[in-house]
C-alpha cells in the first residue's frame, strides 16, 4: 500500500514538473533569449471587455487564441494579472508567451502598493506561459497619482523589481514607460531589464531605436504601438469617420519600421487585439472620442478614438489591419 502510494505521489510530481518546465528567460547584448535562442516579440495588448460590460472575461479566449495565432501572434501583454489557472495553460497550449503587467495601485489586487504582486509571482513563477513580468503602464504621464513626484513612482518600481528579483530567477523584469525614458528614470530605475516604451509617433517610430542606442544597451521593444480606425477628420487622404484603410497603413509602416530594427528593438505588442466599447461612452454602443496622455502623434488625425484600436472588432470580425499584422509577423 505504501509503495502504490509512493508511486502515485511521484507521478503526479512527475507530471506536473513535466507540464510545467520552466522556459527560463535571459538577457543577453541587448536581446531577450528564451531557451538561450533570441526571442522576437510578435505582441499584441490585450483587455477584453463584451459589450455593456466595463470588466475584463475571457469568455472568448479560445476564439481570440484561434485568432492570435491565425494571426502569427507569440506574445500576449495584458495589463493586470490573469489568476486563472485554465486561461494561462489555455495560452500555454496555444504555443503563446505572456507579459504580465502589474499596476501601482489595483485596490490590493496582486498590487504593488500592498505588496501582494509578490503573491502572484510566488504562484505563477513556474508557469511555462510567462515571458517577463512588467511594472506599470506610462506612469511617467502621471506624477499626480505619486504625490506629484515621479521619483516616488521610480523608486517604487526599482524596489519591486529588486523584490521579483529575488524571488524569481528565471524571468527578466520590465516597465512600460510612456515614450523614452528620461535620464531620471534611467538613474532611478537600474533593476529594470527590459523598457517598454508605448510610442505614438505617427506612423515611423524609427528615431526611439536611435535615441534607446545613445542612452542604453538594455533590450527594449515597443509596449504600445498601432493606430486606431476612426478619423476624427479628414487628412493624408484618408476620409473623415470609420475608416480601416488608415489603421492598416499605418500598422504596416509601423510594424515594418519596428522590424527593420531588430538589432535595437526585440519587437512590439500592436494596440490592440479587440475595440474596447467601455472606453468613451455608452458600453452598449461604440463610440468616437476618448482621451489618452500624450496622443497627438496617432496617426493620422493625432486623436486617440479610444473604442476603435482593435485588430478585429468587438465581435471577433477581422479588420483590414488584421491581415496586415498577420502577413508581417508570419514573415518575421
Amino acid at each position: 500500500m505504501k509503495l502504490k502510494i509512493l508511486y502515485v505521489t511521484v507521478s503526479i510530481f512527475l507530471f506536473f514538473s513535466c507540464e510545467y518546465k520552466i522556459e527560463k528567460v535571459t538577457i543577453s547584448n541587448s536581446q531577450i533569449l528564451v531557451k538561450n535562442k533570441a526571442y522576437l516579440i510578435k505582441g499584441i495588448c490585450y483587455h477584453p471587455v463584451s459589450k455593456g460590460n466595463d470588466k475584463r472575461s475571457f469568455e472568448t479566449i479560445d476564439k481570440d487564441l484561434k485568432l492570435m495565432k491565425e494571426a502569427g501572434i507569440n506574445t500576449i501583454r495584458v495589463y493586470e494579472p490573469i489568476d486563472n489557472i485554465e486561461v494561462l495553460d489555455k495560452i500555454d497550449n496555444a504555443g503563446l508567451k505572456l507579459i504580465v503587467g502589474f499596476g501601482y495601485n489595483q485596490n490590493g489586487f496582486y498590487d504593488i502598493l500592498s505588496g501582494t504582486f509578490i503573491d502572484y509571482i510566488h504562484k505563477y513563477k513556474n508557469h511555462r506561459a510567462i515571458l517577463f513580468w512588467e511594472l506599470g503602464n506610462e506612469y511617467n504621464y502621471h506624477p499626480e497619482w505619486f504625490e506629484d513626484d515621479i521619483k516616488n513612482w521610480y523608486y517604487a518600481l526599482n524596489n519591486a523589481a529588486d523584490i521579483i528579483h529575488k524571488i524569481d530567477k528565471n524571468h527578466p523584469v520590465a516597465t512600460a514607460h510612456g515614450e523614452l525614458p528620461n535620464d531620471l528614470a534611467l538613474k532611478l530605475s537600474t533593476n529594470i531589464d527590459i523598457w517598454g516604451m508605448n510610442v505614438y509617433r505617427w506612423d515611423n517610430p524609427e528615431s526611439i531605436f536611435i535615441e534607446w542606442r545613445k542612452v542604453s544597451s538594455k533590450p527594449m521593444y515597443l509596449s504600445e504601438a498601432g493606430a486606431d480606425s476612426f478619423m476624427t477628420i479628414a487628412k493624408d487622404g484618408y476620409k473623415k469617420g470609420v475608416n480601416e484603410k488608415a489603421q492598416a497603413d499605418a500598422t504596416k509602416n509601423i510594424l515594418q519600421s519596428t522590424f527593420n530594427n531588430i538589432e535595437t528593438c526585440s519587437g512590439v505588442a500592436v494596440f490592440s487585439f479587440t475595440d474596447g466599447w467601455w472606453k468613451a461612452g455608452e458600453l452598449n454602443e461604440q463610440n468616437s472620442g476618448g482621451w489618452a496622455p500624450n496622443s497627438s502623434g496617432v496617426p493620422f488625425d493625432g486623436t486617440p478614438n479610444e473604442e476603435y484600436w482593435g485588430i478585429v472588432d468587438i465581435d471577433r470580425n477581422k479588420k483590414e489591419v488584421f491581415e496586415v499584422v498577420k502577413t508581417i509577423f508570419k514573415n518575421k
